[in-house]
Parts: C-alpha cells; structure tokens; sequence
C-alpha cells in the first residue's frame, strides 16, 4: 500500500519526515533504520538533530544501515557517503559508531564487500523504517533502470544522468566516481516500512510516472507499489504533473 502526504515545500517535507522518524525510534526497542544521503534527506536529519537537541529523542539503542557508497573512495573522503552521514548527522547524535553500518567502497573485493554487508543487513534482524529518495530515472539507492527486481547488495555502473545530478557535489563531472556499492531492490523491499521523500518540479516527472506508469524494472521505483507500507512525502512543485 502507498500513501501519499502532499506538502507545500522541502521545509515541511523534511519536517513531517522527522516526525515519522523519531516516532519509528521512540516505538521500537532497539531500531533498525535505513538511512539515504544526498541532497533530499539533508532536511530531515537538519530536524532530527534540533529534536535530539531538545531532547526528544536518542540513538542510543539505534542500529543504521546506509543505502550505498561510492566505489573507490576513502571513508573520510569529503564526498564518501560515511563522511557525508558523520557531518550530516552522526556527529550531532549519541549514536554509537559501532552500530553504524555503510558498504565499503574502497574494499579489494567488491563482490566479497556485497556479500558480507547484506550479511550483516540479514544478522540485524529487517530493517524497521527505511528512508529513500528516487533520482529523475526512477533509482532507489544506486539500483539504475533495469536492475533486476530480485536484485542483493552490488556493484553498479552509474549512469550519465546520475553523475550529472550528483556532479555539484564534486570539483568537475571528471571527480564524480563511475560505480557505486548499493543495497539491491530486494533488500530494499524487506524493509518494514518505506518513506520515499520527494522534493521539487525536477522530479515531476517521476512521481506522475511513480504514481500512473507501469510496475516495470525499467523505472526502479515502481517496484514500492508492491510493498505493504510505504508512505510518500512529496512537495507541491514534484506534484505539478500528477492526477
């Protein structure tokens, strides 16, 4: 089931997010969460941090999970996604480093790397809440059109329109890294719950595609209409084209 939450901006996107967020982790005894990075979810752990601040919530007992990461980039990499999630989040929290989880980029064996991180996803126990943006092709994570639904944690080859999009957080397109570890579709689908965030007139386009086309590898993202528990967050300019 899908349930869509229109909002008028990012600010009350992230905000409603946060909510959902810190209600998941207040519910749960020790929560298993999947977590994205990116330019969409920024918001959202900017409004997690001022809540822990408050002190309305802890991650004490939470155990994280990140979508993907950069092939051949150094943890501390400015642009590796583990650095990204410490200076987006991790630092501000009382999460325990040990319990945070990302696949290594930077691993001699990729395919060795894959294996053992969706191990690891396995061992915790499915995650409870998993956090998702959806690029303008339709990916969920790094899985580009055409990943098989049945697809585990793996290597990719990134497209030209995702290394455009994530081009400005590099000096030149030349820096931005050609392949990605990301969880698989499957392992995205075992998820308890799904929140897909989606901000802004760029991704109009595939929300009306998410919302009106066809189940179809193809468009990745189609896939979340056959999960039981996914709740969309969209803002008024990503709704322009939808019925």
């Amino acid at each position: 089931m899908m349930e869509f939450i229109k909002v008028n901006d990012y600010q009350a996107m992230s905000e409603r997010a946060c909510s959902i967020m810190i209600e998941t982790i207040n519910r749960i005894k020790n929560p298993v969460l999947g977590l994205a990075t990116g330019s969409t979810p920024e918001g959202l752990y900017q409004k997690i941090i001022e809540k822990f601040n408050e002190g309305k919530v802890s991650f004490q007992d939470v155990t994280t999970f990140n979508l993907d990461e950069y092939v051949g980039l150094d943890r501390e990499d400015v642009n590796s996604y583990y650095r990204y999630m410490k200076e987006k989040l991790f630092n501000h929290v009382d999460i325990k480093l040990e319990r945070v989880h990302l696949p290594n980029g930077a691993a001699a064996d990729l395919e060795a790397e894959c294996q053992r991180y969706e191990k690891q996803i396995r061992q915790a126990g499915k995650i409870d809440l998993q956090i998702l943006g959806m690029g303008i092709n339709g990916h969920i994570g790094f899985n580009e059109p055409g990943t098989p639904f049945s697809s585990r944690t793996h290597v990719v080859e990134l497209e030209a329109s995702t290394r455009e999009a994530n081009s400005r957080f590099f000096p030149t397109l030349d820096d931005v890294p050609t392949q990605a570890l990301t969880m698989g579709i499957a392992t995205i689908m075992e998820s308890k719950e799904i929140l897909l965030l989606v901000s802004g007139e760029q991704k109009a386009e595939a929300i009306a595609r998410l919302t009106d086309g066809d189940i179809s590898e193809d468009f990745p993202a189609s896939i979340l209409r056959n999960h039981p528990n996914v709740t969309v967050i969209v803002d008024e300019g990503a709704m322009v084209l939808a019925k």
